[in-house]
């Protein structure tokens, strides 16, 4: 037998149950259903073009770094042209004062000379004073050179004086120089070790390389997440060559930095598989699809395997001219593709791409 409130208790317990469920649907609901892990990785290709734009993009604080340091270097170049004006009034002062150091030695010298033949010169006054018969030519000829004797005297001590100041002013002099001196060469190694710590944080800030060569270890599985899926749209324009757009930023600022450097840049990227099947016929390739590139009379990649047909390849050239080995442009490449992520193919100068196929 039931009771009147069981079936109250039975409807209250459904009640619960029934919000408990709209409750559950409603947090479903808001959260969703979390997607595969793969969904939000990164695309192989993205991941290369992201690793070179940063390579390429310095960060904010290494442009202000740059910024000063280029100030700091402009200040140290004036540093060392004031301890080189420095040295050269020093040296200067140096030999003036050894001048005048000599100079003031050989007035004393002379006045002293001048002041024994003024005391000879009376000696000989007075012997000859003293002689009998007195002799008044010699007298009057003794008297004579004692006045010249005394005006050398006066002559020499005045010149000993002029010495004397002049070497008081060339010590002096020396010492004004060696204080400058003094300065110049701590202003200069201040300004010198600052530039060489700024150089320092400068490199720390600087993972171009870094990241250029994660790029480079990932451009083989570029290609191979790209060919499968490749369509034209895919490409874009750069200074009239046609590229895939993953390559593009880089390629861009790679052919923006020859100019800068007075070598012009242009080329062939994307071309059709088509025109690669043609190419292969002009080129005399044995045979179209089968024969390796190294049989045809200009080397020609089978068609489907060519980095070309998904703009990844560029064959460059210069002023119309594709590069040869001793041509300045290839000379410009070698030194410089890698850091835009480019690499030749050893047997075609003019053959660059993400891996060097």
């Amino acid at each position: 037998m039931t009771t009147p409130q069981e079936p109250r208790r039975d409807q209250r317990a459904r009640a619960v149950a029934a919000a408990i469920v709209a409750l559950l649907a409603a947090i479903l609901t808001v959260a969703g259903t979390p997607g595969p892990a793969s969904a939000a990785a990164p695309r192989v290709a993205q991941r290369w073009a992201s690793l070179m734009y940063h390579s390429l993009t310095p960060t904010p604080a290494y442009v202000q770094l740059r910024k000063t340091l280029a100030t700091q270097r402009a200040t140290l170049a004036t540093r060392a042209q004031q301890l080189s004006t420095g040295r050269d009034a020093h040296g200067t002062a140096q030999a003036g004062l050894a001048t005048a150091v000599t100079a003031d030695a050989a007035a004393r010298t002379r006045s002293a000379v001048a002041r024994e033949a003024l005391t000879s010169a009376r000696n000989t006054l007075t012997v000859v004073s003293q002689q009998r018969p007195r002799n008044g030519i010699a007298v009057t000829g003794a008297r004579n050179t004692i006045t010249a004797a005394a005006q050398t005297v006066t002559t020499r001590r005045t010149q000993a004086r002029e010495a004397a100041t002049a070497l008081k002013t060339a010590q002096a002099a020396s010492r004004t120089a060696t204080i400058n001196l003094d300065k110049a060469t701590i202003a200069w190694e201040t300004a010198a070790a600052t530039v060489r710590t700024n150089q320092r944080k400068l490199i720390a800030l600087d993972h171009s390389a870094e990241l250029a060569a994660q790029a480079a270890a990932i451009s083989r599985d570029v290609v191979t997440e790209i060919r499968p899926a490749f369509v034209v749209a895919d490409s874009t324009t750069v200074y009239g060559v046609t590229v895939h757009k993953k390559v593009a930023f880089a390629f861009r600022r790679m052919l923006d930095a020859a100019k800068a450097d007075g070598i012009i840049l242009s080329g062939g990227g994307f071309r059709t598989k088509q025109r690669q099947i043609q190419l292969r016929t002009i080129n005399g390739c044995p045979d179209v699809w089968t024969a390796p590139a190294s049989s045809c009379r200009v080397p020609t990649a089978i068609p489907g395997r060519s980095l070309h047909e998904i703009g990844l390849a560029i064959d460059i050239t210069s002023g119309g001219t594709s590069l040869t080995a001793n041509s300045a442009a290839f000379r410009w490449m070698a030194a410089n593709a890698g850091r835009y992520g480019f690499v030749n193919l050893p047997s075609e100068p003019w053959h660059w791409s993400i891996t060097g196929g």
